[in-house]
């Protein structure tokens, strides 16, 4: 079977993969539950080669990432549910319906004005298939997003009926609150840091906030720490680096050291034309 730009192709070479007696036994054992996880993580790595800026990368993650839906399609296919083409035809309904602004009559002159008409013939769906009620004014909200991204869309339904700061400096104010709580666990707790649960909830709390803080400004959590976590790694590296040309690893280094590897690292950045100048001292990113 040679490969083909026509996703018809696609679709038959999973129906050969999913073919009892001819198709591939490992494909054959999976099911939806099986899948999932592996849907989680190409959707992962088309966001890991947007924030890498890597196009081809980008095409191949994609490719992945479609390969997922015509899998799930297929099986359901064979539980006689739907296929990819009523995946396909429900797609394009939702679209046109709601972008009444695009291909109705319907006004839509600001990015604004277009996010609220897309939420509201939303909920005018979720109403017509007896949704509206059920769970509240944060339902519908995934538990198996992650932590972060759920958090941000919890706070984000909350918001929308009223339960919201207006000002991000009182958000601020709670995440000084938060850690002046985990502060007096630390000092109730003695030496079982370990198994202070308390002190890990207090943890939970002030990460809630900080998410809510991120929304205030208009940032996505996971996309942020996403960019800190490669910021940390290299910077590490750049440590790393230095101490092999000492001949040592960090390991052989003490914490000083190290600190002022970070230091000569971050200041490197942030002389850089490439690396934009980040705020902060020692250790902190």
């Amino acid at each position: 079977m040679k490969p083909s730009r026509d996703i018809a192709r696609l679709i038959e070479i999973m129906a050969a993969l999913r073919t009892p007696g001819s198709g591939c036994p490992w494909d054959l054992e999976q099911d939806f539950r099986s899948i999932a996880p592996y849907t989680i993580e190409e959707a992962y790595e088309v966001a890991d080669a947007i924030a890498r800026d890597d196009l081809a990368y980008l095409k191949d993650e994609l490719g992945d990432l479609l390969l997922q839906v015509v899998y799930h399609s297929r099986m359901a296919q064979e539980q006689g549910a739907f296929d990819f083409a009523d995946v396909v035809e429900g797609i394009t309904a939702k679209m046109i319906r709601r972008h009444p602004h695009v291909f109705a009559d319907a006004e839509g002159q600001t990015a604004e004005h277009v996010k609220g008409l897309w939420e509201r013939i939303k909920a005018e769906e979720k109403a017509e298939r007896g949704e509206a009620a059920a769970g509240g004014a944060l339902a519908g909200v995934p538990v198996a997003l992650p932590a972060l991204t759920r958090a941000l869309k919890l706070q984000d339904k909350a918001g929308r009926v009223g339960f919201d700061w207006n000002d991000p400096r009182a958000v601020l104010a709670k995440i000084r609150e938060e850690a002046d709580e985990i502060e007096a666990e630390l000092d109730k707790s003695g030496e079982d840091l370990a198994h202070n649960a308390k002190t890990a909830a207090e943890v939970g709390d002030l990460l809630f906030a900080v998410v809510n803080l991120a929304r205030h400004l208009g940032a996505d959590p996971e996309g942020i720490l996403r960019d800190t976590n490669r910021k940390f790694e290299r910077r590490f590296a750049s440590i790393e680096r230095a101490l092999a040309a000492r001949g040592q690893t960090p390991k052989d280094a003490s914490l000083a050291e190290m600190d002022a590897l970070w230091d000569e690292a971050k200041a490197a950045e942030k002389s850089s034309p490439v690396v934009p100048a980040e705020r902060g001292e020692g250790r902190d990113p």
